[in-house]
C-alpha cells in the first residue's frame, strides 16, 4: 500500500480570500484535516464548502495525535495540517508534528501561504534588504534580554509578534535596550481596520491595544570609522590611497551614506 502524504497548509492570516488555489485543492482533496483549533477552522473550511473530517492537535495531546497521523499515512490516508492562521511553524504549532512524521521517514509536503510576517515588512516601509524576526519575546526582562542581546547591534530589521496585552511594555522595553530607533507597528493585517503606527521607540506607545501586532524595528546602522573625519579629511585619505577625486567623491558618498552631488559640492570653488 502506498503511504499517503502529511500537507503543511498556508492559511489566512485576516481576509479569508487570502488563500492559493492550490491550498483549498489539497484541503478538498484530503482524507482528514488536522488543525491547532476545531472551531476556528471551521470558519475557513465552511467558506470554501470543504467537508473533512476534522481533528485538533494541541500541546496537551501531541504525542497521541502524531501517532494517529503517523498510522492514517501508514494506511495510506492524506492528512492536512493547518494552523489558525498563517502557515504553521513560522510562531504557530506544527513543529512536533512535521519533525515526528520526518523522523518516520513518512512523506511531508508544504503549501506555501502567507503569514503576518512578511505582509507587515512588505507594508511597513521599514524593511531594506535584511530581517531577522525573534517572534514573542519571552515575559521576564531577564529572558527578553538573552533573546535580544546577540541581535542589538545588528543592521537587519528586527521583528516580533507581540499581544495586546504586552504590546506597550514590549515597545518600552526595546526602547530601552535599543535606543531610539524607527519603529512600525502593524495590526489587523489584511482585515478591514488593518492599521500601521509609525514613529520612534522613545514614548512610543499605541492607545488600547487589541489584536495581535507585529513589532519592526529599524536595524543599527554600520559606520565606517572614516565618518569621525571630516568630509574633506575623509576624501584625502581615499586621494592618498591613489583613487581618482570622482573615485574618492564615490566612497566617501558611500561611506556617509550620502548622495555623490552632496559631497561634490564640498570641492567646488
Amino acid at each position: 500500500m502506498e503511504q499517503g502524504t502529511l500537507f503543511l497548509v498556508g492559511t489566512p492570516i485576516g481576509n479569508l480570500k487570502d488563500i492559493t488555489i492550490r491550498a483549498v485543492e489539497t484541503l478538498k482533496s484530503v482524507d482528514f484535516v488536522a488543525c491547532e483549533d476545531t472551531r476556528h477552522s471551521m470558519v475557513l473550511l465552511n467558506f470554501y464548502d470543504i467537508k473533512k473530517p476534522l481533528f485538533s492537535i494541541h500541546k496537551f495531546n501531541e504525542k497521541k495525535e502524531c501517532e494517529k497521523v503517523e498510522k492514517l499515512l501508514l494506511e495510506g490516508k492524506s492528512v492536512a495540517y493547518i494552523s489558525d492562521a498563517g502557515m504553521p511553524i513560522i510562531n504557530d504549532p506544527g513543529f512536533v508534528l512535521s519533525n515526528y512524521i520526518m523522523s518516520k521517514g513518512l512523506k511531508m509536503e508544504v503549501i506555501p501561504g502567507p503569514t503576518a510576517l512578511t505582509t507587515a515588512l512588505v507594508g511597513g516601509g521599514i524593511f531594506e534588504d535584511k530581517f531577522s524576526f525573534l517572534g514573542f519575546l519571552p515575559e521576564k526582562n531577564v529572558d527578553k534580554q538573552k533573546l535580544l542581546e546577540p541581535f542589538k547591534n545588528l543592521d537587519s530589521t528586527l521583528c516580533f509578534y507581540s499581544s495586546s496585552h504586552n504590546l506597550n511594555d514590549d515597545l518600552n522595553f526595546l526602547f530601552k535596550q535599543l535606543g531610539d530607533r524607527k519603529v512600525v507597528v502593524a495590526n489587523e493585517l489584511t482585515k478591514k481596520f488593518e492599521k500601521y503606527f509609525k514613529g520612534t521607540l522613545s514614548g512610543f506607545q499605541i492607545e488600547n491595544p487589541k489584536g495581535e501586532f507585529v513589532v519592526m524595528v529599524e536595524g543599527t546602522k554600520p559606520t565606517s570609522p572614516l565618518n569621525d573625519l571630516s568630509v574633506e579629511q575623509h576624501f584625502d585619505f581615499y586621494i592618498n590611497q591613489g583613487m581618482s577625486k570622482m573615485e574618492a567623491i564615490k566612497a566617501v558618498a558611500k561611506d556617509r551614506k550620502l548622495k555623490k552631488d552632496e559631497v561634490y559640492k564640498h570641492f567646488v570653488n
